[in-house]
């Protein structure tokens, strides 16, 4: 069934590796680290991309509700609720 779902993540820009895993921060907030420079969007975009690659989802089921230029974002994703929130709860855990 599709459902809404809704996460904060930490980015890391100009990382040396895309990666979403682990936690950081109080309270926790899933990490999502790209290579892609904080400007003109470009991380953005590259943070929708790797969270389509990391849940198995399109980039267009997920979308940035707060944060655009802020390290700490909220994301809402359409899809499965179990699957994603089991998804979810296993990036988290690294």
């Amino acid at each position: 069934m599709l459902s809404i779902f809704t996460f904060t993540i930490r980015v890391r820009a100009n990382a040396t590796n895309n990666k979403v895993g682990g936690t950081a921060g109080d309270p926790p907030r899933l990490v999502v680290a790209v290579q892609a420079p904080a400007v003109d969007g470009k991380a953005n975009s590259a943070i929708l991309k790797e969270l389509a690659k990391a849940f198995g989802l399109r980039s267009r089921d997920f979308t940035i509700l707060s944060g655009e230029t802020s390290r700490d974002k909220r994301i809402q994703v359409t899809g499965d609720s179990e699957v994603v929130s089991k998804r979810y709860g296993e990036l988290c855990s690294g």
